[in-house]
């Protein structure tokens, strides 16, 4: 962040102080979202160093933070102008920027897989797609439903063998087989109360169907 002019250190360290917790923030006007004053939280934010007008700092925030807005708002806080500077991305969810790769890695290991046909050197490098969804909740679901839940049929009650603790109605889950293979995405139709305690229904409605139809074998009727 550069301020537009100079500014006591000990003032920035204590105006800090006030963007951590939820905070509201005006999206910018070149953004790609509606300009509504919307509530974020910032989990974290500290300043690692200050040298003249720059301040660098790190923040953990939740998905939907302008950054930008931020520096912005930091500034008419501080009573003077601000500005971001530079913005680098280190995690996003539970990728961390010490886990990647460059694209010329990934070449090199599809050169030697095809070489020596080891799977080993793909893997070291390309992280499987389930990696994506430890985050959210996730319902696991019998056998005798993935095909039906592929062909984009609703995930009824009777389809589920077990589930996390933590899914709410309406928000985003990962639909997985037994053996951990994502099968969908999908919006919860019901809390985990709910889930546990009702016999029938529907549970959630596939968005997104994310494995190959003719994966698991199909035990439901196509009704013509």
């Amino acid at each position: 962040m550069q301020l537009h002019r100079a500014v006591p250190e000990n003032k920035i360290h204590e105006v800090a102080k006030y963007f951590t917790g939820k905070i509201s923030q005006m999206p910018p006007v070149k953004s790609a979202v509606k300009r509504v004053l919307r509530t974020r939280e910032i989990y974290d934010l500290e300043i690692l160093e200050i040298e003249g007008n720059y301040v660098l700092f790190r923040s953990e925030v939740e998905a939907g933070t302008y950054i930008r807005t931020l520096c912005v708002d930091f500034g008419r806080m501080l009573g003077v102008e601000a500005h971001m500077q530079e913005l680098r991305r280190t995690k996003a969810s539970s990728f961390h920027e010490s886990k990647a790769v460059t694209m010329n890695d990934i070449r090199d290991s599809y050169e030697f897989w095809k070489e020596e046909k080891n799977e080993k050197y793909i893997r070291d490098k390309i992280l499987p797609v389930e990696s994506g969804v430890m985050h959210i909740p996730r319902i696991m679901i019998k056998d005798s439903a993935v095909s039906a839940v592929c062909h984009g049929a609703p995930l009824h009650i009777g389809g589920i063998s077990k589930h996390t603790k933590d899914i709410k109605k309406g928000a985003l889950i990962a639909i997985m087989s037994l053996k951990g293979e994502l099968v969908a995405l999908a919006e919860s139709k019901m809390d985990t109360n709910e889930i546990q305690n009702c016999t029938s229904g529907v549970a959630a409605i596939v968005t997104r169907v994310i494995m190959n139809e003719d994966t698991y074998p199909r035990t439901w009727i196509k009704e013509e």
